[in-house]
């Protein structure tokens, strides 16, 4: 039973940070808000569906370290309990860092477009509210060194 609420913990907290971590066009950052951005008109060349890994900022590692090295203690005498300890914060970490990657993993696109210059560009982002396709008009916004695509207005 304890070490069912352990695991949950874990999970729990690596569900809090899949919700931090977006890569989304929808999604604009506190310091990118009320800057001025370089805006290029485009066409959609192709749309590729892709995987954006989850990070690893180290927190799921952390925290499922702790989690494991108080299960491991608890687990027979003085000196079982320090090895349980050690063993259960390694597996712990492991899993901890697993289940955040996993938890912060996102469906996105790889997008093809060619400028009015001629030019071509390919950026990957987060799937967003905008569907796009082959052919579509959009816009390259890009602030601070970040870059999203929308549908033209």
């Amino acid at each position: 039973m304890r070490q069912f609420s352990l695991a949950g913990v874990v999970l729990a907290v690596a569900l809090a940070l899949g919700g931090c971590a977006t890569s989304s066009p929808d999604v604009v950052q506190r310091g990118d808000a009320q800057r001025m951005s370089q805006v290029e008109d485009g066409v959609i060349l192709s749309v590729r569906p892709i995987t954006i890994d989850g990070s690893q900022s180290g927190v799921g590692t952390a925290a499922g370290g702790v989690i494991g090295a108080v299960a491991g203690s608890s687990i027979g005498g003085r000196r079982d309990s320090i090895v349980g300890g050690v063993l259960g914060a390694v597996v712990g970490g492991m899993i901890g860092n697993a289940v955040e990657r996993q938890g912060t993993r996102e469906d996105g696109l790889e997008l093809l477009i060619q400028l009015q210059g001629g030019e071509r560009r390919s950026v990957v982002q987060s799937k967003g509210n905008d569907v796009l396709y082959p052919g579509d008009k959009v816009i390259i916004v890009t602030t601070g060194g970040k870059v999203r695509v929308t549908k033209a207005p």
